[in-house]
């Protein structure tokens, strides 16, 4: 099939699965990974375009790339790492949007966003509230084919990114699965490899409009 597939957010957990996964995947003829610096890969390296994620800086880099193209979102950081909140929306929000403009401008085919379980605009608690206000941004701008994933606790070797409460879940969860059955299964810890194969498949699939994957329903698309 030839596809072209853009990865934004390639050095991190899910990105750097999904551009692992999507250099073995015979339907996909091209990987683009957008990161800050070059960077070393295992099992093969992508097409690497380089961007400080200034639309002015990006756009002339994508738009002869975009069009037919699977475009994968996974940018997101932590407000301890991006060292505020004003830096943790730039992230999660304002760079998934500018991608998606570009996206929709340039005619990609889809764009498949990580987003997070109880992503909501009027939620109370902080993160949740941007990852809704960034599903909303970018539901407005009227893509062909919108998927958001909403994954729980990510499980997965991070780069120099210690994160212990994600270790704990994964030892809770490995202890007690009973735990994480009925209501409760979407907050079960998913491992970052299940994620990124189910955004594979679902770009296979087609869909069109939007889709939101819950974190029990990737699980399922990506057994």
């Amino acid at each position: 099939m030839n596809k072209t597939a853009i990865v934004a957010g390639a050095t991190g957990l899910i990105g750097r699965e999904l551009v692992r996964q999507l250099k073995q995947d015979a339907a996909c003829g091209r990987v683009i990974a957008l990161v800050r610096s070059r960077t070393d890969w295992e099992g093969g390296q992508p097409e690497e375009l380089v961007t400080d994620w200034s639309e002015a800086q990006l756009e002339p880099l994508l738009r002869d790339k975009l069009p037919g193209a699977d475009v994968y979102c996974a940018l997101g950081t932590t407000i301890r790492k991006a060292g505020s909140k004003e830096q943790f929306r730039r992230v999660d929000l304002e760079y998934p949007l500018t991608l998606g403009r570009l996206a929709c401008a340039h005619g990609a085919s889809r764009l498949l966003v990580v987003s997070s379980t109880g992503a909501d605009s009027s939620s109370r608690f902080f993160y949740s509230r941007v990852k809704g206000e960034m599903e909303e941004a970018l539901r407005a701008l009227g893509l062909p084919e919108l998927h958001f994933f909403r994954p729980s606790l990510l499980l997965g070797q991070r780069k120099n990114d210690h994160r212990p409460g994600e270790k704990f879940a994964e030892a809770v969860s490995g202890a007690m699965p009973f735990l994480f059955r009925g209501p409760l299964q979407r907050y079960k810890p998913i491992q970052a490899a299940a994620v990124a194969r189910g955004m594979i498949r679902a770009a296979l699939r087609e869909h069109g409009g939007e889709q939101v994957w819950e974190s029990e329903r990737i699980a399922e698309l990506s057994r």
